[in-house]
């Protein structure tokens, strides 16, 4: 039994990721090869995970500048969900290039969903230099 000293115990995110979402696979590919994985403590409600999510996917099909992995069918999974608190977290790929957003059930116990959207690159101090 933990003590309140201890911190809490890290639930494993790769093995969470099932295939809930088509970004489950690279999100599991970015945590083997040495991503940041953060799991939000608090609770959000419902309203304002979904809001935000159907948000980043309405604004990435509109201007189809970034590519994203799996953030139609999240928008879908969460939809299913209204009412309830959920738990959020992200895993940052060690390269820097992908980010992709968990969403867990209230408990943390359960991952709902998973997606993911490529980072813009930023030109480099070489790229700058260029004609």
């Amino acid at each position: 039994m933990a003590t309140e000293d201890e911190p809490p115990i890290q639930p494993d995110i790769a093995a969470m990721l099932t295939d809930q979402t088509s970004a489950c696979k690279p999100a599991r590919e970015a945590i083997a090869a040495g991503a940041e994985v953060r799991v939000v403590d608090g609770l959000a409600p419902h309203w304002m995970v979904h809001g935000i999510a159907a948000t980043r996917l309405r604004r990435s099909l509109a201007r189809g500048l970034q590519e994203t992995v799996g953030l139609d069918e999240t928008v879908e999974i969460l939809a299913r969900h209204r009412g309830e608190q959920l738990r959020t977290g992200t895993i940052l790929a060690a390269d820097r290039l992908w980010f992709f957003n968990l969403y867990f059930d209230a408990t943390g116990t359960e991952l709902l969903a998973c997606s993911g959207v490529e980072r813009p690159r930023r030109p480099s101090a070489k790229d700058s230099s260029e004609p």
